[in-house]
């Protein structure tokens, strides 16, 4: 079987802004096929993402406590509930093109999780799905949230959001994904320290390949 290539945009800190811009300028190339399926991997600023089916009363800061944190919000095209994206987070934002044999919206969520789990896996730690809906957990709580859209011609783009060194006292300002004493966990808590972030962004790129049958690439430019 022919693996596709896969460009990988390691874009370091970005603001949530300007990483959508990036994800919406991509998305139209890749389905002209003027771009190959490319990796958006990027670590945010404090922010809150609403995504479509977001309750009002899961943000639970106002406009003054979030000028104070320092927290932008942003609605989003995705699915799902609000959520935190901040430093020390592995953000990665996929824009693939699912034709011809991955056209199925809960494969491709059910497989995100599956590389969510691996990198967890490749450190120790045991991480799995739950019935309290999609993305990854541990006994601690949600290790990785994932929320995405797939526009026309099934090209994808938002993704998953993966707690490596995150202040987790952020997540207090919201009700995650908007289940209610779930917990978030991440892997400095699992694991009693910090693995490095270049380690970790290597482990998810590999496996991401494994997972959807890309060629492992050599790492994009930095934007």
């Amino acid at each position: 079987m022919t693996r596709r290539s896969l460009e990988v945009l390691d874009v370091g800190v970005m603001s949530y802004g300007d990483a959508l811009a990036l994800q919406n300028d991509r998305v139209p190339l890749r389905r002209a096929g003027e771009v190959q399926d490319t990796l958006i991997l990027v670590e945010h600023p404090h922010v809150l993402t609403m995504g479509s089916s977001t309750d009002p009363a899961h943000i639970l800061v106002d406009e003054a406590e979030r000028e104070r944190l320092g927290i932008e919000l942003h609605a989003v095209g995705r699915g799902g509930d609000v959520t935190y994206h901040g430093p020390g987070q592995l953000v990665g934002y996929p824009i693939l093109d699912l034709k011809p044999d991955r056209k199925d919206l809960h494969r491709y969520l059910r497989d995100l999780e599956e590389v969510l789990m691996r990198v967890a896996e490749s450190y120790g730690v045991d991480a799995e799905r739950s019935e309290n809906g999609t993305g990854v957990w541990t006994a601690r709580g949600k290790l990785a949230a994932i929320g995405v859209r797939v526009s026309s011609g099934w090209i994808t783009s938002h993704g998953i959001a993966l707690n490596v060194r995150t202040d987790l006292g952020f997540f207090d300002t919201i009700v995650p994904c908007g289940i209610p004493d779930g917990g978030v966990t991440s892997l400095e808590r699992e694991l009693g320290q910090a693995p490095e972030g270049h380690e970790v962004r290597s482990r998810f790129v590999e496996h991401f390949c494994a997972v959807f049958g890309h060629e492992i690439p050599v790492a994009g430019p930095t934007i």
